[in-house]
């Protein structure tokens, strides 16, 4: 009977947990609104998958409910399939204002058979010009693939399927803004950007192949300081040994380097045209 009991508890707090995972993950009807696009966004599978459209009239987006002040985001998305020339999809954290701060995830289109563009920056007070351009190791329209944001007070670290590709540094002792006082929301969003996106503007978008969509799942925002309204106070159950102390561990350094070596294609602190007058404090702190 005691070992039946035993069973019976570990069984009920198995189910507990996963009841915590499926509420902390929650539905995109939980967690977003469609914003923009005139139904061309669309929420599906009892609020498990997201899809957002591009035709030639309109893309399409949507937008967090909450507000975030640090914290650990994850979306697995799964991109514009085939000729993508000419698309872009954001996904990014952002406050509002003059002198916002934003974090990003910018996914380039290409031709069929053409890699896409992984495009990163970091906006402080308003002021961004911190891009790094990467090529993924897979392809990033035949299946979902986790992209993470870890931001706290220490550092940003972008990740994709867990592998750190680039790590922006709080440098504020060394005058280099860093964003930490303005809660940002999630948005993201489909849309057309020939003039520039795809092999700097030569190659336009194919509205033949429209319409283009991008599919969103597995939101998840478990880690992270958060309110619902502007009335209210950023709240997060942060420790010590949790993610608002993570920095690179020795692995993920080496993994980083990887990627950087392998699949790096652009960084702006080795634009030496660019910044004729010096690079930017950052690049030269390591």
């Amino acid at each position: 009977m005691a070992a039946l009991a035993t069973k019976q508890s570990l069984l009920l707090l198995l189910s507990s947990l996963l009841l915590l995972i499926g509420v902390s993950t929650g539905s995109f009807y939980d967690n977003f609104d469609i914003t923009w696009g005139n139904g061309r966004a669309n929420i599906f599978e009892s609020g498990q998958l997201l899809t957002c459209t591009l035709d030639k009239i309109s893309g399409s987006g949507f937008q967090s409910k909450k507000e975030y002040l640090f914290g650990k985001i994850d979306m697995k998305m799964k991109l514009v399939a085939g000729n993508s020339a000419g698309t872009v999809t954001a996904y990014y954290l952002s406050s509002k204002g003059e002198t916002w701060d934003e974090i990003d995830f910018e996914f380039l289109g290409n031709v069929t058979g053409q890699p896409y563009v992984l495009h990163t920056n970091v906006f402080t007070g308003g002021k961004g010009n911190r891009e790094m351009q990467f090529y993924l190791w897979f392809d990033p329209t035949a299946d979902f693939h986790t992209y993470t944001v870890l931001w706290n007070p220490l550092n940003i670290i972008f990740l994709v399927d867990g592998i750190p590709i680039r790590v922006f540094k709080n440098n504020e002792a060394h005058g280099v803004g860093y964003p930490k006082s303005q809660p940002m929301k999630i948005y993201s969003s489909l849309w057309e950007a020939d003039d520039w996106a795809t092999q700097g503007g030569r190659v336009k978008t194919d509205w033949s192949n429209a319409p283009f969509s991008a599919f969103y799942r597995s939101f998840n925002d478990v880690d992270c300081c958060s309110r619902t309204s502007i009335w209210n106070w950023v709240t997060c159950n942060a420790n010590s040994n949790s993610w608002m102390w993570t920095t690179l561990n020795p692995n993920q350094v080496g993994q980083m380097k990887w990627v950087q070596d392998e699949y790096m294609i652009y960084n702006y602190c080795t634009d030496y045209k660019r910044f004729p007058q010096g690079l930017p404090t950052e690049c030269n702190l390591g």
